[in-house]
């Protein structure tokens, strides 16, 4: 017995409307897929991991550790947080985000779509950037540290030392690793904020001498200074220095795999909250970003609206801000969240102070509109 199939039914055919509509899917498909392949020269800034500076973070073996520890004085129990705010940021000279990244970032209030040449110098690498935000990290711990006792009337000494020099200014073959940077312009210079000081002074074109002692023997240098190429309204002379110093008392700071310089102030507050009676804070929960001087001057910050969306994520109530940062977060801060724009290391203490009162905090001060 044969069997018979049963006839496959013709297919209809196609109206033009039906194949520009597929036409046009078919060219999106492809689009899309070309976006996923191209690399963009963008970056990504999204919000990072919040550390509460009166907690524990794991240290690189994956152990619990304070993240401020104190030896050498006397300690007293806090509560709530004071917690820094970081930012991760997607994307390098090295591994470029494509394009369907860049595209998808736009259309979220927390992420910042920022070209690369911003982050990155001309001809650096992934490395190189990661290796200065060490460094900036360790000389904010260092300021941080230094400005806590100085609000404290803690007396210290300091010195600022060489690290390296940046490819492609005025310091290479000026300065070496290891240098103790004395005098600038015939002033005493005793930590970086006072370095930066005087070459923001001299300004773009001029050179600042530099008394300077390198293995015991003191010498004078004279070094140009040029306008950084990542920000043209800074004055620089390219180099990586570190403050050193000499404390009356062992102040450890444990954080991997964080650079910047972006939580100096919350350090500080830490460590003032940990060397006094009481809770700073009230036992709220409190964030903040900023960068701290050894005077105690909070100075500006990157991804602001970045970390505003962190300090909310985490569950803070409160965020300090520098006052510096307050034309790029105004309209950004997120719901749930209240800013507060600060000047100096007191300006905090002073909002901290009212916010543990849980009086008056309706009259502190709001990011003004730019």
């Amino acid at each position: 017995m044969t069997i018979e199939t049963p006839e496959t039914p013709a297919r209809p055919r196609l109206s033009t409307k039906r194949k520009v509509g597929f036409a046009f899917l078919a060219a999106s498909v492809l689009g899309a897929v070309g976006l996923a392949a191209i690399p963009a020269p963008y970056v990504i800034e999204m919000p990072g991991p919040v550390y509460d500076t009166l907690s524990t973070v794991q240290d690189t073996a994956g152990k619990d550790v304070s993240l401020i520890s104190i030896d050498g004085a006397e300690t007293y129990p806090t509560d709530g947080t004071l917690s820094l705010l970081t930012v991760y940021v997607a994307g390098s000279p090295d591994d470029h985000p494509t394009w369907l990244d860049v595209v998808s970032a736009w259309f979220r209030p927390d992420y910042a779509v920022i070209p690369m040449g911003l982050i990155y110098a001309p001809g650096s690498t992934h490395q190189d950037e990661v290796d200065a935000a060490a460094i900036q990290m360790t000389n904010s711990q260092q300021e941080a540290v230094a400005a806590a006792m100085t609000n404290l009337g803690i007396s210290y000494d300091s010195q600022i030392v060489v690290e390296d020099t940046m490819k492609g200014y005025p310091a290479v073959g000026k300065l070496e690793k290891g240098d103790v940077i004395l005098t600038a312009d015939g002033n005493p210079v005793a930590n970086v904020s006072d370095l930066r000081a005087v070459i923001k002074e001299t300004g773009v074109g001029g050179s600042v001498e530099l008394g300077i002692e390198r293995s015991g023997k003191p010498l004078t240098v004279s070094v140009g200074v040029v306008a950084s190429k990542q920000d043209a309204s800074t004055a620089v002379i390219g180099v990586y220095t570190s403050g050193k110093y000499l404390f009356p008392f062992d102040v450890s700071i444990q954080l991997s795999n964080v650079g910047g310089s972006s939580a100096g102030m919350m350090f500080a507050l830490g460590i003032i909250d940990e060397l006094t009676p009481g809770q700073l804070n009230g036992g709220e929960n409190v964030a903040g970003t900023g960068e701290i001087t050894a005077a105690g001057e909070v100075g500006p910050i990157g991804g602001i609206v970045q970390k505003a969306y962190a300090a909310r994520d985490s569950g803070a109530k409160w965020l300090l801000v520098p006052t510096s940062n307050c034309d790029d977060l105004y309209g950004h801060v997120p719901d749930g969240i209240r800013e507060i724009p600060v000047n100096t290391l007191d300006d905090s203490l002073r909002a901290l102070k009212v916010i543990a009162s849980g009086t008056g905090t309706d009259k502190l001060p709001h990011c003004p509109a730019p």
